[in-house]
């Protein structure tokens, strides 16, 4: 656990409290490199705002019932500005911002269907470039496949 704790964030990089998600990884550490590679990428190196990809990390957590995703967000998406009624309104899939609602109804595409709507990749297409509409499919992918670990395993969430 302690060696997986260097591959986060420095924020996150406390090694006597990496968590529970963390620690179930660490029984398989190869998996879990490979993993957080990818992740790293998508939370530092992404081509989106942190806004953009915190609401897309949300409405995920909130599709695929990860209360541990949500949970370890909300402080992430406090970060990029994303005020609590806006949480509310991703959550809720009802979004008065037209980016935000267009980010939103994207992830559902991809949740629901595996492609973005032609009308929702127009929408995006005016305020987005190419990379980052692939980053927005990579990392709706990223979290996806991290809330179906998470609640595949039985992850606990520590702050709870």
């Amino acid at each position: 656990v302690r060696a997986l704790s260097v591959m986060m964030p420095a924020e996150r990089a406390r090694p006597d409290a990496v968590g529970n998600m963390l620690a179930t990884f660490a029984h398989h550490p190869s998996l879990t490199e490979a993993y957080l590679t990818f992740n790293m990428y998508v939370l530092a190196k992404t081509t989106l705002s942190a806004q953009i990809t915190e609401t897309i990390v949300l409405r995920t957590a909130s599709q695929r019932g990860s209360r541990y995703l949500w949970n370890h967000h909300v402080p992430l998406a406090e970060r990029a500005g994303l005020r609590e009624s806006v949480r509310i309104q991703i959550q809720h899939g009802s979004v008065g911002d037209p980016l935000t609602a267009a980010v939103v109804n994207a992830v559902d595409d991809l949740l629901n269907g595996s492609k973005i709507s032609d009308t929702h990749w127009d929408t995006l297409s005016k305020h987005l470039t190419e990379r980052q509409l692939m980053d927005l499919v990579f990392t709706t992918g990223c979290y996806t496949l991290l809330a179906m670990a998470i609640e595949s395993f039985e992850i606990e969430d520590e702050r709870d």
